[in-house]
């Protein structure tokens, strides 16, 4: 059924292409986007994929004033949030940042939906909600405890969903995200990362594209059949399905998702289906682990199929082809080389 979506943080990577999603599902999606870590640009890569140029308003979630504007002219029936600093090594130089801004943006949200009767909400969790665990595959019910304050920010977001759920009317799903790569299959829009990737896959497709050097592999002495760390990654417009699934089932309280493939990949096996996408073989030189670093990661992704009737479907194939035709359709996002390198 149509409905009004309100989405924060929606010309973000997974955010814009949720808003995507929404469309061609018949939605109608209001994006509210601060543009800290986004671009415009992507308001009208939007409108060219979908022919549909949704309602898009600049500010700070966290600006209540600003919000209440929106819901008293937008007629919101739901909100799925992505607003939010994301980057785990900046939150650990500058936790506070992290703590304001992810607080504050979520608390004044809270509040608006509160005051507007509005109580469907999506959330954009993390798996590093999980910490560090040596137990595969992980479920929803597994041993909380973040390690750094970003994953502190989205602990203690669900912690706060979990009691607002409990007062009773609320329907609220916390999605889990574990490994979100490539990019819409038109290469339009996709990940478009400030500064120096913190992630595996963007940071090989800009040494695809030239932009960095070499990729160091962070241990090959793991416990696994290659030595190097296994993920699970999701293809972001298996992502951006699983929200438009949480949203279609969404239930009285709280309940938490994992969003992934339930399967593990190695480094060196998406350096592989990546060299394969690109054409040519992808530099890379192995270094000593990184404190912290788990062998293997995955989701155990049951309660997903059993209860959104969600399973992811791409490949690491398509991941990898997906993520590249972006890069390499926009070799320094959308910003342009010289903003790009001197950032």
């Amino acid at each position: 059924m149509s409905s009004t979506v309100l989405v924060t943080g929606g010309l973000g990577y997974i955010g814009s292409h949720t808003v995507v999603a929404l469309i061609e599902a018949g939605h109608r999606p209001v994006i509210v986007d601060d543009l800290s870590n986004s671009s415009i640009a992507v308001l009208d890569a939007i409108a060219s994929l979908t022919g549909t140029r949704p309602t898009f308003c600049q500010l700070d979630v966290a600006d209540r004033g600003a919000l209440t504007a929106v819901f008293d002219d937008e007629n919101i029936d739901s909100v799925i949030h992505f607003a939010g600093l994301k980057a785990v090594g900046e939150s650990v130089e500058h936790p506070l940042r992290y703590y304001v801004t992810n607080y504050g943006a979520t608390l004044s949200l809270l509040s608006e939906m509160m005051a507007q009767g509005v109580h469907d909400l999506v959330f954009s969790s993390s798996a590093t909600v999980y910490g560090v665990t040596e137990t595969v595959p992980i479920d929803e019910d597994a041993p909380l405890g973040a390690i750094n304050p970003y994953g502190a920010t989205k602990l203690g977001i669900e912690g706060m969903l979990e009691d607002v759920a409990s007062t009773g009317g609320w329907r609220i799903a916390l999605l889990r995200y574990f490994n979100p790569v490539g990019a819409h299959p038109s290469g339009a829009i996709g990940e478009d990362p400030a500064g120096i990737p913190n992630n595996l896959m963007p940071y090989l497709m800009q040494v695809a594209v030239g932009r960095r050097e070499q990729l160091m592999v962070f241990g090959d002495d793991y416990d696994t059949p290659d030595g190097t760390g296994i993920r699970d990654y999701i293809h972001v417009m298996d992502l951006a399905e699983g929200h438009l699934a949480a949203l279609d089932h969404l239930r009285e309280g709280c309940r938490a998702f994992n969003l992934g493939t339930g399967a593990g990949a190695s480094v060196l096996d998406v350096l592989a289906a990546a060299s394969l996408a690109v054409g040519e073989a992808i530099p890379y030189v192995i270094a000593p682990r990184r404190a912290g670093d788990a062998a293997c990661v995955y989701a155990d992704v049951t309660r997903a199929r059993s209860e959104l009737d969600f399973s992811a479907t791409r490949t690491l194939e398509e991941m990898c082809v997906d993520h590249w035709r972006w890069q390499s359709l926009h070799p320094y996002g959308f910003a342009g080389p010289d903003t790009v390198e001197s950032l």
